[in-house]
């Protein structure tokens, strides 16, 4: 039970308001696919690459064409797109519980080593919008390439409630 003088907690939707984060329109699949699927109460999300507007935001490797803030910038688009389609699936993020596993997917040149600086941009972000005790566990793998040649791809899977 919450006593009158015990803080509430903060729900993900007041802290984008908060932010100042207005959340894209959701991406439509590129495939034979779809963007999430629930089972149980877990949501998986299809891999998010960095598109705005239907483009990619940015084509090439990490250490070749691109560099480490670009990364940064092209994986917090594709954050914010899974935010967008866990939202569209869920109706509100506040039904999120957890975040328990990111994977980031990094096109990279192979002398490029910040891999898990990049990744942090996609930690970081929602950490902020659900809260420090809702992170999750993280893997990060460098890669020759990606589809369309985003330098980027996201997949997460959140617990959520009824």
């Amino acid at each position: 039970m919450v006593s009158p003088n015990s803080p509430q907690p903060v729900s993900a939707e007041r802290r984008l308001l908060d932010l100042g984060i207005v959340l894209p329109n959701a991406p439509h699949p590129l495939g034979a696919y779809v963007e999430a699927v629930r089972s149980g109460s877990l949501l998986f999300l299809s891999g998010m690459l960095p598109v705005k507007d239907g483009k990619l935001q940015s084509v090439g490797r990490l250490g070749r064409e691109l560099d480490e803030s670009a990364g940064r910038d092209a994986l917090r688009t594709a954050t914010l797109n899974a935010l967008s389609v866990a939202k569209a699936h869920l109706g509100l993020l506040d039904r999120v519980t957890r975040v328990v596993s990111v994977k980031v997917y990094l096109a990279t040149a192979g002398d490029f080593h910040n891999q898990p600086i990049v990744a942090d941009a996609a930690s970081e972000l929602l950490r902020d919008v659900f809260g420090e005790d809702k992170m999750s566990v993280r893997s990060v793998l460098g890669v020759t390439s990606l589809p369309l040649g985003a330098p980027v791809m996201l997949e997460v899977t959140f617990e959520v409630n009824n």
